[in-house]
């Protein structure tokens, strides 16, 4: 078992998200990384879709009571075992009475935390993920907290696996997102639109501190929507990416927590950079890029293609 001595500013039990309950409201509640989360399953020798702690925040820590196998992967931060620095998106082992800190996150926001060990948990709704909300899933429906006990299935030793330096994204500011148009892009000014795309040197937004696992507001100059065009439309379902104009005219990228909207959409992330999402902290600056379908499409093929060996033993 674990023991959690410190949480960081959140962290919860994610893994591939609950699907197939959308319409009648229970979102994903995914990993926001999906590639990093099962990046450390597959360092840490577990199946792909095993449950993972998903953290935000410096000094999140844990006493192991098990000779175990660790893996942070995600941000890239500084950490120790024991007081010995070890490095992320790198598996190591903490003997029974370690104490693993994250010091300090020095790239990106969002890490996961694995072991070589399935946490034990039980499903709701066919899915081990917290739903803050709803509180239910992951530890009694709620973020993890000092003193909680983490048990597990089992805990396997032997080699583990390795990644190459390529395998590793970068997630350094400026971000470069890649959209496709949204239905309600044409409720906007062209000047809006035109400013929406602009990458000068000065960035048209940054994020905003107003931003959770539900949506990524962004700060910069509110859009302009045309004369006669609706500010609202009536709700329907949206996926993770969707960006959402409201009547302030300011910008939300959408997260894994919604499952209907009625903001204008001005477009959607393309989905080969919805990973990307999760390390967009407060005051980085935030481009857009438009893509066509076909050329999302064709993103999203060659990520999978890239990374395709995770999945197969």
């Amino acid at each position: 078992m674990i023991e959690i001595i410190n949480t960081g500013w959140l962290s919860l039990i994610v893994d591939n998200g609950r699907y197939g309950f959308a319409d009648i409201g229970v979102p994903t509640s995914a990993p926001l990384d999906r590639y990093a989360f099962h990046a450390v399953n597959y360092l840490s020798g577990n199946p792909i879709d095993a449950p993972a702690i998903e953290v935000v925040g410096t000094e999140f820590a844990f006493r192991t009571d098990v000779d175990i196998t660790c893996v942070i992967t995600g941000a890239k931060v500084s950490a120790s075992n024991d007081g010995v620095p070890v490095k992320p998106w790198t598996p190591f082992k903490a003997k029974k009475g370690s104490i693993v800190e994250i010091e300090k996150v020095v790239e990106g926001f969002r890490y996961y935390v694995g072991f070589s060990g399935v946490m034990a948990f039980e499903k709701v709704i066919g899915s081990y993920s917290t739903n803050i909300e709803c509180r239910f899933g992951g530890l009694n429906g709620r973020p993890l907290m000092r003193g909680d006990i983490i048990e597990f299935c089992d805990v396997k030793t032997g080699e583990w696996r390795t990644l190459q330096d390529e395998y590793i994204p970068s997630m350094n500011p400026p971000h470069r997102l890649r959209i496709i148009n949204g239905p309600e892009m044409g409720h906007f000014t062209r000047d809006s639109i035109k400013r929406f795309f602009e990458w000068q040197e000065t960035p048209p937004f940054l994020v905003s501190a107003r931003t959770n696992r539900t949506g990524i507001r962004l700060d910069g100059r509110p859009l302009v929507f045309r004369a006669g065009a609706e500010k609202s439309i009536i709700s329907e379902g949206i996926l993770p990416g969707t960006i959402q104009i409201p009547g302030d005219g300011v910008p939300i990228i959408m997260l894994h927590e919604r499952t209907i909207g009625g903001y204008a959409r001005i477009a959607m992330v393309a989905k080969a950079d919805l990973d990307l999402l999760a390390h967009l902290k407060p005051k980085d600056a935030v481009f857009f890029k438009s893509v066509t379908v076909d050329e999302a499409e064709l993103l999203w093929k060659r990520k999978q293609e890239n990374i395709a060996f995770m999945y197969h033993d």
